[in-house]
């Protein structure tokens, strides 16, 4: 049994448990009971921990302390929706205890864990049970009891290991939805799957992603670093990792994008397929990939507004930074021409591509922030699974940077309407974040597998409509939702009704929505744009 580990051990247990996650997390996807299409939790934690594991490959020989700090700073910066940004706030806490130690025992590994804890739960504003905080609480507790009666590194994680399981178990019980669905919470799955790796890896049997699922191998394949950019007649360099989820001949994706774009390169294995394309409409590129499978990765570029490409290396963290030329700038996150077009004209400095499905990491919305030549910079995240990676910015970058909580597209959109560059900060996070409660939010998407929620019995391809957080209805003709909708918001007595239609909709058809929309709300003004978002067919606002 192992009485303590090293800078060595601490590199082997991470990747192990990078790897776990990686193999993993299609199965961590699929107990997600909500069956919209999403960035999923295995997806968040896995392109999150493996951001560490990359790092310590690279690193040579490192000591305890530094192999913990890298994987604390690439977590941080790699952390994509709540679960990875939980996971990364886990590590950061377990590299703040392993400061200055040369090796960790039983006792310093408790104390790690349990720091860990701490500051995931001080990252959360209202922490709830049976998620992966409760499983990780449980665990680190259980794991200092054991340091208590033997002090060998073995020992207490091995204890910490049976009490996630049981915690794990537990979390059916503790969240209504789980229970309805029957299953755990995935991303205390995920975290126990992580524990489980590290000691296997201590055993001295590291878990390894089997050949063919690592995407190293597909990127020694295609350098997409190095385009030429002049005379460019297609805007926007677009780049995404899909993984394989059914048997669609990727040769029929290739034919599609062809036909869209050009500088386009498909690699493809049997887990993946890697894309990179030019193209003036990523929208309707990635609601066709999406058939595909779920995304890993989404990268998307306005190539007209780089006049010198700068392809930065996964060792540079951090971009240049611009000096201040006003106080305040806004960055938001949107997917979809028209959507961005819509937030650059109400004064939005930055846009970062992301949404559902493709939740940017903190490091992607550092670089739009550092971007800005403003000394406060606002982020409005438009989804609530990417709040959290906006929140771990300000720590990062010298300039000030302050969240608005904005969950969906159109909150962000009507906290722009309220912005005033010559007001106050205080100001500004007031009215921003006072407009957010003025609108309801409405979408349209498809559902991505079978599910028994809430009451309805939904099968893969039907439509469904969500009105604020909860599910409104499902159908399989679109129509009957979109007057169940309008229904609904005449009844509500709005006033202001705003119809962003999606890159797979056309103008005919969503005229036709909007006429429905004015027929049944004959008192509200009824706007209707082309959004040309991926996977939502309909976002609408009603103020």
């Amino acid at each position: 049994m192992r009485q303590t580990i090293n800078g060595a051990d601490f590199r082997r247990l991470m990747i192990s448990a990078a790897a776990a996650i990686e193999i993993n997390k299609q199965k961590l996807n699929e107990l997600n009971v909500f069956p919209v299409p999403d960035g999923d939790t295995g997806t968040n934690m896995s392109m999150t921990i493996n951001a560490a594991a990359a790092d310590l490959r690279k690193a040579e020989d490192p000591n305890l302390e530094k192999a913990a700090a890298i994987s604390a700073s690439a977590m941080l910066r790699g952390a994509r929706g709540n679960s990875g940004v939980i996971l990364s706030l886990l590590l950061r806490g377990i590299s703040r205890k392993l400061k200055g130690a040369e090796e960790c025992d039983g006792v310093l590994w408790a104390a790690a864990l349990q720091e860990g804890v701490d500051a995931a739960y001080k990252a959360v504003m209202k922490p709830a049970e049976g998620t992966i905080l409760t499983v990780a609480r449980l665990a680190a507790a259980k794991a200092s009891q054991a340091a208590e009666e033997n002090n060998y590194f073995e020992f207490v994680h091995e204890a910490a290991i049976e009490e996630a399981k049981v915690a794990l178990a537990n979390t059916v019980n503790q969240n209504p939805v789980l229970k309805k669905a029957g299953v755990v919470d995935a991303g205390g799955k995920g975290w126990l799957v992580a524990l489980e790796a590290m000691m296997s890896a201590l055993k001295g049997e590291d878990i390894v992603v089997p050949e063919g699922m690592e995407d190293n191998d597909v990127k020694d394949q295609a350098d997409f670093a190095d385009f030429d950019t002049e005379d460019i007649t297609f805007a926007y360099c677009t780049e995404f990792i899909i993984s394989r989820e059914n048997d669609k001949d990727p040769e029929a994706l290739r034919a599609f994008l062809s036909e869209l774009g050009d500088s386009l390169v498909l690699v493809d294995d049997e887990e993946i397929i890697k894309v990179h394309v030019h193209t003036n409409d990523p929208g309707t590129a990635l609601h066709e990939a999406v058939s595909y499978g779920s995304f890993v990765t989404v990268k998307i570029e306005n190539m007209r507004l780089q006049h010198t490409e700068k392809v930065m290396s996964e060792q540079e963290l951090s971009p240049k930074i611009a000096e201040p030329e006003k106080t305040f700038g806004v960055v938001s996150v949107c997917a979809g021409k028209g959507l961005e077009d819509v937030f650059k004209d109400l004064g939005v400095d930055g846009i970062i591509s992301g949404g559902q499905t493709m939740n940017p990491s903190t490091q992607d919305i550092l670089e739009a922030v550092n971007k800005v030549p403003a000394e406060t910079v606002f982020v409005l995240p438009n989804n609530k699974n990417i709040i959290m990676a906006a929140e771990q910015v300000d720590a990062l970058t010298p300039k000030h940077v302050v969240v608005i909580p904005s969950k969906t597209v159109p909150q962000g959109v009507t906290a722009m309407l309220s912005f005033n560059p010559d007001g106050t900060e205080e100001e500004n996070v007031e009215a921003l974040t006072e407009a957010l409660s003025t609108v309801d939010t409405m979408q349209i998407t498809y559902a991505a597998r079978n599910s028994d929620f809430d009451g309805y019995d939904i099968h893969e391809g039907d439509y469904l409509a969500i009105y604020e957080k909860a599910l409104f209805g499902t159908s399989r003709d679109i129509k009957v939702l979109l007057r169940a909708l309008a229904e609904k918001v005449r009844d509500e007595g709005k006033s202001y009704i705003t119809i962003y239609y999606g890159a797979d909709i056309q103008e005919k058809h969503a005229q036709k929505a909007a006429d429905l929309f004015a027929e049944l709300c004959p008192d509200a003004d009824v706007n209707l744009l082309c959004g040309g978002q991926p996977v939502y067919y309909y976002l609408i606002s009603a103020e």
